[in-house]
């Protein structure tokens, strides 16, 4: 068994991010709820949710019509006062947030809205350069027009940039919006359906577009979005079901840990979908060296794969060197398939990032193998 001051987590938890993002959240929500309406109208759309997003994370949000996630978009932009619950967003607190504090505290954020709101007597550029004289009252003219320019450049309207809303279509229209949101370098992005209205080619251009601001600026970014075309750009997708978010899984590291599971001689018989929730089912740890994961003669109860780091595999007594493992390796199954005893000792070698599993999920994804072989073989017999 591991020591119990060993902290643990699922692997969707917030806490296995700790060792790739900044410690300080961008987004921390604990218990927020939210009502619409007054007395006997008074109608409640978020209940008791809790979200915590770092920087540099794209999160995708998702669900059914009618979920909340509009409503939660807002409420993390300030376009909507914090009812009940805390919420703090880049550093401050929004629950109790003055009038003025809200409206400086929107200026750091770009928003970029499925109802794009261009101004109809304003160009592409000076509907842009906005964002930069409300962000950045400093600049020149001259540098907030060719910032301007640049930005809707990047968006593929270089031969736009004088033409008013009345002169372009729909999609033209949500890449000026999107330009508007991102040309002052947000901390954070909050889009709502923002590729909705775009082909294929253009919503690949804005989501490589916010994919750099995450790693280059570590802006957070928050889609809510129904496209499926750009899920792959997601670390997190996040799902809402009647004002409560149902899943917030890390879908990266899901990925990882399902390919790594793939190449696993005993999972070669197990399907993708099973490999999948044996990923979702694993616990992750962040072990210091020289640890005892597992201690010979004892009994079975977890298998385990090695994320990052090494591990030495010892046996007898004295104990003696068997073999060295590292990433991608796996052990600890032995005694689950056989129901003896652990037949070695095993002990990291450095700071080790390990994935386990428990005995009955273990067992269930492989007898879900074994079943599998049995059914087909069934089928090439019944064949007539």
């Amino acid at each position: 068994m591991l020591p119990g001051s060993i902290q643990r987590a699922t692997l969707f938890d917030p806490w296995i991010r700790i060792r790739t993002v900044q410690n300080t959240p961008s987004i921390s929500a604990t218990n927020l709820n939210h009502f619409y309406g007054s007395g006997e109208l008074r109608k409640q759309v978020l209940f008791a949710n809790n979200l915590t997003v770092y920087p540099g994370e794209i999160i995708i949000m998702t669900g059914p019509s009618g979920s909340g996630k509009t409503t939660l978009l807002t409420l993390i932009g300030a376009l909507r006062r914090v009812d009940d619950g805390k919420l703090a967003v880049l550093g401050q607190s929004l629950h109790g947030a003055s009038a003025s504090q809200l409206v400086q505290f929107r200026r750091q954020v770009g928003f970029i809205f499925q109802a794009h709101n261009l101004f109809e007597s304003l160009t592409a550029t000076q509907n842009v350069r906005m964002s930069l004289e409300l962000t950045r009252p400093n600049s020149s003219m001259r540098e907030n027009t060719k910032a301007a320019k640049e930005m809707l450049d990047q968006v593929g309207l270089s031969n736009r940039t004088g033409h008013k809303p009345k002169q372009l279509s729909g999609g033209q229209k949500q890449r000026v919006a999107i330009a508007r949101g991102l040309v002052h370098n947000p901390k954070l992005v909050l889009a709502d359906e923002p590729t909705a209205a775009l082909d294929e080619q253009s919503g690949r251009t804005v989501v490589e577009l916010l994919q750099r601001l995450a790693t280059g600026n570590q802006s957070t970014i928050v889609i809510v979005t129904h496209d499926n075309r750009i899920l792959d750009v997601a670390d997190r997708i996040i799902t809402l079901v009647d004002g409560e978010i149902r899943s917030d899984a890390l879908v990266k590291e899901a990925a990882i840990i399902t390919q790594m599971l793939a190449k696993c001689s005993i999972f070669e018989k197990v399907t993708p979908r099973t490999l999948t929730r044996v990923a979702d089912e694993m616990t992750i740890q962040s072990l210091p060296p020289n640890m005892q994961i597992i201690r010979e003669n004892d009994p079975g109860d977890r298998f385990f794969l090695i994320r990052e780091g090494s591990v030495v595999v010892k046996r007898g007594q004295p104990e003696v060197e068997v073999v060295r493992l590292q990433a991608g390796d796996f052990f600890g199954e032995m005694a689950l398939l056989t129901g003896q005893p652990r037949n070695a000792s095993v002990y990291t070698l450095e700071e080790t990032l390990l994935c386990s599993l428990s005995k009955a999920s273990f067992q269930s994804a492989i007898a879900e193998s074994a079943s599998l072989e049995t059914e087909i073989r069934e089928a090439y017999f019944e064949r007539k």
